[in-house]
């Protein structure tokens, strides 16, 4: 559990330094009916699915050994 906190504080901040992604979805979504913001959509996917993957390879990087994943013994 103290994972999944570490994971959303650091989701939370990568999301306040790469706003731009879901406000770029956001517009996309809010002025729907304009064909030439198709490209806010796109840029907004891409830079919001990589916010969430920079924030999941931190705190899989910032984890200590204790929360790291170790191998059985009844091999």
């Amino acid at each position: 559990m103290q994972t999944f906190w570490r994971y959303l504080r650091i989701q939370a901040f990568v999301l306040v330094c790469g706003i731009v992604g879901p406000i770029f979805l956001f517009g996309y979504f809010l002025f729907q009916p304009d064909p030439t913001l198709r490209w806010m959509y796109w840029w907004g996917l891409f830079i919001t699915a990589a916010d969430v993957l920079i924030a999941l390879w931190l705190a899989s990087a910032t984890a200590g050994p204790a929360t790291q994943a170790t191998p059985d013994a009844d091999d």
